[in-house]
């Protein structure tokens, strides 16, 4: 199933950027699952969503959980330097609610840091979720990263991570989950 909603998304985004133009950076972003990460085929599958959507590497992001990065450091890297040759970005979802070292930060070829929504809830409101958020945000600056907020729903938390310099924020406030159709009038009008 992990392959074919990789392989179903990056067509998707394939089909809107060939319909409108002014969308031609536009990107997606796919989350692979632990049991994804550990196969290997892996690299195939995406290799074969790559090929068969036409969509350029460089506008497929996949995300991979904290957690599932941290249950074998050794086998993660290897497949996350294996995916970066394709020409992918990788971020690690929910940064911050695991139990990884930030020595092996380092080795991964990551290019985004997604801060979970658990500390983004309190921003505005909790000085020590604002004060956490901060430093993942420099985190992920000082290590050349970019830093994604995840769960943003209120215009107050939006404008904290702007002063807190993060670089993207996703969530209800932009838009609940909606069918494709819907996705792309809202593309188009944006």
């Amino acid at each position: 199933i992990g392959a074919w909603v990789l392989e179903q998304a990056c067509r998707q985004v394939q089909r809107w950027r060939t319909a409108n133009p002014a969308l031609e950076n536009l990107s997606v972003s796919v989350n692979l699952s632990g049991r994804q990460l550990n196969d290997p085929g892996i690299v195939a599958s995406v290799a074969n969503a790559i090929e068969v959507s036409g969509l350029p590497p460089y506008l497929i992001g996949l995300e991979i959980t904290e957690s599932v990065l941290m249950d074998d450091v050794e086998m993660s890297e290897e497949a996350l330097i294996r995916l970066k040759g394709l020409g992918v970005a990788l971020a690690i979802d929910d940064f911050g609610t695991g139990y990884s070292s930030l020595s092996y930060l380092r080795q991964f070829p990551v290019d985004e840091l997604k801060v979970d929504r658990s500390f983004v809830d309190g921003l505005g409101e909790e000085q020590s979720d604002s004060a956490i958020v901060d430093a993942i945000v420099t985190l992920a600056h000082t290590l050349g990263l970019k830093a994604i907020a995840e769960g943003v729903e209120t215009d107050t938390q939006l404008q904290e991570l702007r002063r807190l310099g993060c670089d993207f924020a996703q969530g209800y406030l932009f838009s609940r989950p909606i069918p494709g159709e819907e996705a792309a009038e809202l593309l188009d009008r944006n």
